[in-house]
């Protein structure tokens, strides 16, 4: 499964570097500024229009085709085309004036690199109706983007391990006396160091870990280190020490031990100190087709839509509206629900483009020592 995540190359570069390393692709097939043709955009003849939208793949893009893209074309007779390029390609397409694709489906920290680099159309939210009074979260409403769903980071354990007790905290995760065995965290070459959960575990609130004491956190790490077996680097690790017992607990991308579960094995995630990212909206500069572009996206913002989304993959929605037509086997289940909301946290995307790199260069320095 790839994940809806940072474009770790872009994020790890940082704006600049990104910017400087891009080289010319190739364009051919390419939008001319007027609205697209299936013929045009994806080989065939007829006059239908056809929008392009750049996702992840994977089941990520299986579910968006189910629960959003199939049924758009059933209700507007638009054709929704896909493409799966990274953001590097996807800047230099946009710089160059001809961007193959009109709305892009990304992670709210790339769509700020891209505001950086002027790459985005300023959204115009009176043509989204479906917004207004949608009750998005003001950090997932930017001038060039607007959030779409929910993804989070938590903590997994053998519900087998510890006698009958389960971690209620990433505190309890910390405390290896009491809930003995292997831990495992995540690697920075997987994503973003978890510094947050180390604070967390140290007794700082909530609302109070950005801006993020570096120094404090290291410390906390500090006394975990020697109970981490492995950092993991892969989405698919965790669940593959836990399966084979080599740890009793883990942080991990939610959704992926779900099948796990289903399959009876003695797992179970812990949602307190969630670290929640978003994926979201945008509409490159230079796009061939910006009124279907709208249309698509404020389809998607309809509760009913968000709702049959987090019925097929476990990314929770931004519209709350769509809670109520959830059932609540589905909502335990989802990042962004009444019941997980107020016990996780928003990454701070601005604090760690700010710092990743001093982070990530002390991290690096950290785990080898």
């Amino acid at each position: 499964m790839k994940e809806p995540r940072i474009d770790r190359r872009a994020f790890l570069l940082g704006v600049g570097g990104v910017a400087a390393g891009i080289t010319a692709t190739s364009l051919t097939g390419c939008g001319t500024g007027t609205s697209r043709s299936a013929g045009a955009a994806a080989g065939g003849g007829g006059g239908k229009k056809t929008i392009v939208v750049r996702n992840s793949g994977g089941t990520y893009g299986d579910a968006n085709q189910k629960a959003i893209y199939d049924p758009f074309t059933k209700e507007t007779g638009i054709t929704v085309k896909v493409v799966n390029i990274e953001y590097a390609q996807m800047l230099a397409q946009i710089k160059q004036g001809r961007p193959q694709f009109d709305v892009i489906d990304d992670s709210m920290a790339d769509f700020v690199l891209f505001g950086k680099e002027n790459a985005l159309q300023k959204l115009d939210q009176d043509r989204l109706k479906n917004f207004k009074g949608a009750g998005i979260a003001t950090n997932l409403v930017t001038p060039n983007a607007i959030g779409k769903n929910y993804w989070a980071s938590v903590m997994a354990y053998r519900t087998d391990a510890f006698g009958g007790k389960s971690p209620q905290s990433w505190a309890d995760f910390w405390n290896a006396k009491t809930f003995r065995g292997n831990r495992s965290l995540q690697s920075q070459d997987a994503d973003l160091p978890e510094l947050e959960f180390a604070l967390l575990a140290d007794g700082v609130p909530l609302d109070k870990l950005y801006p993020i004491d570096v120094d404090r956190a290291f410390k906390a790490m500090d006394r975990i280190k020697g109970s981490v077996k492995k950092f993991w680097d892969t989405g698919a690790l965790p669940g593959v020490l836990l399966g084979r017992k080599e740890v009793v607990a883990s942080s991990v991308w939610h959704g992926r031990l779900d099948a796990l579960i289903k399959q009876g094995q003695p797992l179970a995630y812990q949602w307190n100190g969630a670290r929640r990212q978003s994926n979201g909206w945008g509409i490159p500069n230079g796009a061939a087709n910006t009124d279907a572009a709208y249309q698509l996206i404020d389809f998607s913002l309809r509760p009913d839509v968000q709702a049959h989304f987090a019925t097929i993959y476990p990314m929770g929605p931004v519209v709350q509206a769509a809670y109520k037509q959830l059932p609540a086997s589905v909502s335990a289940n989802l990042a962004s629900s009444p019941e997980h909301l107020h016990t996780g946290f928003d990454l701070d995307v601005d604090w760690w483009i700010k710092n990743q790199d001093a982070v990530i260069k002390r991290w690096r320095g950290w785990a080898r020592g």
